[in-house]
């Protein structure tokens, strides 16, 4: 019962908040009810609520001061209407290595990213496999299908622990027309992938591989960076076949070109980590304006 009125409240447009406020006012009064103090005290405790770890998670991600990655459809949308979005789909919690969605399936469902990294990539004809782009907490992939009713275009592979929900097609159709201004926002993430595919396309004629190599590498610090004593080491674990797909380029041309970024002392590289000494420079070699950081 407490489960679902937490669902119908978070619907109405409660805050996360204001839910939690008003659990802990009701088990307050059913323990005054009850006359039993050290019924209180147990209950009281904050993480002894066997309902809260949902309101927790909302808190973490849905309130005033969350902050999910720039870019992402989570991030675009209000605050009310990305906590009714994240109260839509079946949420699901899988390890690294799981396929969410497999290219070529005939299937139209969405899964929306709340925690963790993914990874798109594509079959190519010459059986290799090409890394498109990843995808983060707050992103929402197999919008495509979903819209024109085609098979999946790509698969999504799971870089780490991951928690998504799958929201069917019917459903965030009927989202879509309850807010018009989400629509607007799927549009303009649409419009930005595009965009960021055609840049990939023109930096594949228009620059070094060594170029390409440093642009790729920086745009991945920018989104997936971590500080570090050593510099800001990417949190995503790429082969080097990989990396090639990504940066347009075959295996040995990526591979000499990180030799001669460790050589420059711009970056250290590990087994699937790269780690960047001096992004300043990285930047500067890769030919990246100022306002793209």
């Amino acid at each position: 019962m407490v489960d679902l009125l937490t669902e119908l409240l978070l619907v109405a447009g409660w805050t996360p908040a204001q839910v939690l406020a008003l659990l802990v006012l009701h088990a307050v009064l059913v323990a005054l009810l009850r006359g039993a103090s050290r019924y209180v005290q147990v209950r009281l405790r904050f993480d002894g609520f066997r309902w809260t770890g949902r309101v927790r998670r909302l808190m973490r991600r849905s309130g005033p001061e969350a902050q999910w990655p720039y870019g992402t459809f989570l991030q675009r949308l209000d605050p009310h209407v990305r906590t009714v979005i994240l109260g839509l789909g079946v949420r699901r919690q899988v390890p690294a290595g799981q396929i969410l969605i497999h290219q070529g399936t005939r299937e139209s469902h969405l899964v929306l990213l709340e925690e963790g990294l993914t990874k798109v990539t594509a079959h190519l004809p010459d059986g290799r496999s090409a890394l498109l782009s990843l995808r983060v907490g707050g992103d929402l992939v197999g919008e495509m299908s979903a819209l024109n009713d085609q098979p999946r275009s790509a698969t999504v592979t799971t870089c780490g622990p991951t928690r998504y929900s799958v929201i069917p097609r019917e459903t965030f159709t009927r989202f879509l027309k309850d807010h018009p201004g989400a629509a607007l926002e799927l549009a303009a993430m649409v419009a930005d992938r595009l965009r960021w595919s055609n840049r990939r396309r023109i930096d594949f004629t228009s620059y070094a591989v060594k170029i390409r190599v440093a642009r790729v590498i920086a745009e991945l610090c920018r989104t997936h960076g971590r500080r570090s004593r050593d510099g800001m080491v990417i949190d995503v674990r790429l082969t080097q076949p990989e990396l090639a797909t990504i940066c347009g380029a075959a295996e040995t041309s990526v591979q000499k070109a990180l030799r001669g970024l460790r050589t420059d002392r711009l970056v250290d590289t590990d087994y699937r980590r790269i780690t960047v000494r001096d992004l300043s420079r990285l930047r500067d070699l890769g030919e990246l304006d100022p306002d793209e950081e």
